[in-house]
């Protein structure tokens, strides 16, 4: 017996979109040692897994070897390998472990050798995808709900279905969607049965088609789904009057969110990407994100390191910061130092921001000044109060910036009467080019929209990787953003009705809510952007195979 040993989670991942692991999930995988998934589970739950986890690839042993029995063994081992080398294990499955003939199999492995191992459930497939695609398995009829797998389902499975009215659940695949259907209807069911088909269900790469048991196979054909080698993508089919159009059309809140399914380009460094990227995720997106600037240390860091002094020792009455990277230039000068948010203590601080007044509150800082309005230098001025030498026992502003920052703050308070001490915390530079696919992507069309938030991530995405494609829908912050990429050819299709990256996500989610209303009131399909580039819909068509 291996009592004294490690521990093993197994735990359900769900259906595929991340946001619907349970908190007992995201505890187990942050405590995990060694993280055991398939690659596509891994995308999933990687986010959560503590850091230095151990994450093993789960490899192949022979050709010969059966891909079910090739794929037990490995984890098998690796799961085991590492509970008796006093790991604690998470072993991590698509939808729900107890669904899970391989998980099963492991969880008999360890109670064998006496590994002691919790099971932590996940969303199952079958229930989660129709979910997603708007099918809801049960009215207030409490008609009967039956699951099967197409491919273990044996003729008196298909026999007792077929003579149930109620409604079916079937784990089955786009190649054999048509014979799942016909089984269905040799055993009683009608061909005028609605029927549903998804595929990628619960991601941003989600598809439902529409049919009946009698019209599926004309349905795939007109969608251009070919036959797959493999055997063809996983699919929840749905059969009963749960799935008729009507309901859909009301009941389909996911694949009807503004922006879905569209990928869109976030030209900024991906600690300011995250926040932003997750308000697309919102709205159905798919963002993307690629920095087109690299943060540097100053070349001569003697004047931050003079003024990080004069900040401890009363030299300045304020101190200002205008951006994230101001903040964690700051920060990190005082972690050198040994010092903290302590140094603050009777320092004004002002912030332009909310990105920026959420790093300094994350510091341990609460800003006693953030603009009203404008989130700007200008906006800040219009709030700044002039120099009074009655209440204010010192005149000496600490300004830290970036090296090619503009004068405007520098001039508005000396203007008010301020001393200023312009000090440069660190320097911008031009990023390295993205990877050759994602350049290609961005010229080629592959991107339904980007999203520019200052005139330099312009210059800069132009110069590292190229022109947008004329079908991408560009996004601009404000006025100044807009006129830059005019100058570099581009069109502006969105404006932030005022200079806020959060604004600008709302502005292009309601551009594209406003493009997929114009084309179901004209009877169109809803196609993202890039879909309409020559041979996107080619494409489309063989991937969804």
């Amino acid at each position: 017996m291996f009592s004294d040993h490690g521990h093993v989670t197994f735990l359900g991942a769900g259906p595929g979109d991340p946001g619907l692991l349970t908190l007992r999930a995201v505890e187990a995988l942050a405590a995990a040692d060694v993280l055991v998934a398939e690659e596509q589970v891994l995308d999933v739950v990687r986010a959560h897994a503590r850091a230095g986890a151990d994450m093993p690839q789960l490899s192949a042993d022979e050709a010969s070897t059966p891909a079910e029995a090739r794929r037990f063994g490995d984890a098998a081992n690796l799961v085991m390998g590492a509970a008796r080398a006093g790991k604690r294990v998470v072993r991590a499955v698509q939808g729900d472990p107890g669904l899970d003939s391989e998980a099963v199999r492991e969880m008999l492995a360890c109670a064998a050798e006496g590994v002691t191992f919790e099971v932590v459930p996940g969303i199952a497939e079958a229930v989660g995808v129709p979910a997603y695609a708007g099918i809801p398995l049960r009215d207030e009829t409490g008609a009967d709900v039956r699951f099967v797998d197409a491919r273990t389902a044996t003729e008196r499975c298909w026999t007792e279905l077929g003579a149930s009215d109620g409604t079916v659940v079937v784990s089955t695949s786009l190649d054999q969607a048509a014979a799942t259907a016909g089984e269905l209807v040799a055993a009683g069911r009608k061909p005028d049965t609605p029927m549903t088909l998804t595929v990628a269900g619960t991601t941003t790469r989600q598809r439902t088609w529409e049919a009946t048991l009698g019209t599926v196979a004309q349905v795939l054909k007109q969608a251009k789904v070919l036959p797959s080698p493999d055997g063809g993508r996983p699919v929840i089919a749905v059969v009963g009057e749960h799935c008729a159009p009507a309901r859909r059309d009301q009941l389909s809140w996911f694949e009807s969110k503004p922006l879905f399914g569209w990928k869109v380009l976030v030209p900024r460094t991906k600690e300011q990407a995250a926040s932003l990227s997750d308000q697309l995720r919102s709205y159905g997106a798919v963002p993307h994100e690629v920095p087109t600037i690299a943060v540097e240390p100053p070349r001569t860091p003697q004047q931050m390191e003079r003024a990080v002094k004069g900040l401890v020792t009363g030299r300045y009455e304020w101190i200002a910061f205008t951006s994230v990277n101001a903040v964690k230039a700051v920060r990190e000068k005082f972690e050198e130092y040994g010092l903290d948010a302590r140094a603050f203590a009777g320092i004004k601080v002002a912030a332009v921001g909310e990105q920026t007044a959420a790093a300094l509150i994350a510091f341990g800082v609460k800003p006693d000044l953030v603009p009203s309005g404008e989130q700007s230098a200008a906006g800040l001025l219009e709030d700044w109060p002039p120099y009074d030498p009655v209440f204010d026992p010192i005149d000496r502003v600490f300004l830290p910036r970036a090296d090619i920052a503009t004068e405007t703050l520098v001039a508005g308070l000396i203007e008010l009467g301020w001393e200023v001490d312009d000090v440069t915390a660190y320097r911008t530079v031009r990023a390295s080019p993205p990877p050759a696919d994602t350049r290609e992507a961005i010229k080629g069309g592959g991107f339904d929209a980007v999203l520019f938030t200052s005139s330099s991530t312009v210059r800069n995405l132009v110069g590292i990787a190229g022109k947008p494609h004329n079908v991408t829908i560009i996004a601009c912050i404000g006025p100044a953003t807009a006129k830059t990429a005019e100058e570099h050819g581009l069109r502006v299709d969105v404006m932030a009705p005022e200079p806020s990256v959060h604004k600008l996500a709302e502005a292009l989610a309601s551009f594209g809510a406003e493009r997929r209303a114009a084309a179901l009131e004209a009877g169109e399909s809803v196609a993202r952007p890039s879909e309409r580039r020559p041979g996107a819909r080619r494409r489309r068509a063989a991937s969804s195979s």
